[in-house]
């Protein structure tokens, strides 16, 4: 038995080998058109493959239930900018704690502290470029300052870096990285409204 969001899909299960057959087959027919999956759930345990094709190697005698949930595209896209408020909130308090660190002159911890840091402001820069590109959002004036903001004041952190002043990069931090990183609160905000309203 074939359960999508609830409903029950006949696709004659019974005459395909294995699992990936069966999802390739909901794919074809265009069950998942527009949708994200977020949970499959076989013989009623969660089911996640370990390796790729995984699906290939379960035979459909092993298979009593099947259970796919999904969420449109556009509402997965809207709980993703609800999250990118969360990481906002990680990347402001990852910069004071830098800033800290450096103060207290603990240079170690707050350099491996920084390189996390840059790592979560590049995951963040990435995903609001998918966004971006996906809905090809309206007016982006607040983005292209706030990027442009980001990018010069990068710049500047690298040669800081480079000439290991800590205490100015800890200023950096507190007084120009702070602030900016609370204008992609803004940017977030637009997105999330453009994004509503292309799904109206």
């Amino acid at each position: 038995m074939i359960i999508i969001d609830g409903k029950q899909c006949d696709i004659g299960a019974q005459n395909f080998e294995n699992l990936e057959e069966v999802f390739e087959k909901v794919v074809q027919e265009g069950h998942l058109e527009d949708r994200i999956v977020t949970d499959v759930m076989l013989n009623k345990e969660p089911f996640t493959e370990i390796y790729p094709h995984q699906a290939e190697d379960i035979e459909m005698s092993e298979v009593e239930s099947l259970e796919i949930t999904t969420m449109a595209a556009d509402d997965m896209a809207v709980e993703i900018t609800l999250e990118l408020y969360k990481v906002v909130n990680i990347m402001a308090e990852g910069g004071k704690r830098v800033a800290e660190l450096f103060r207290q002159a603990d240079d170690a911890e707050a350099l491996e502290t920084y390189q996390d840091l840059i790592e979560v402001v590049r995951n963040f820069l990435r995903m609001i470029g998918v966004l971006r590109d996906e809905y090809s959002l309206g007016d982006s004036v607040v983005y292209e300052k706030s990027a442009e903001e980001f990018n010069n004041m990068f710049t500047e952190m690298s040669s800081v870096l480079e000439n290991e002043d800590w205490i100015l990069l800890a200023d950096l931090l507190e007084y120009e990285f702070l602030p900016a990183v609370e204008k992609w609160k803004q940017v977030i905000k637009q997105i999330r409204d453009d994004i509503r309203s292309t799904k109206s």
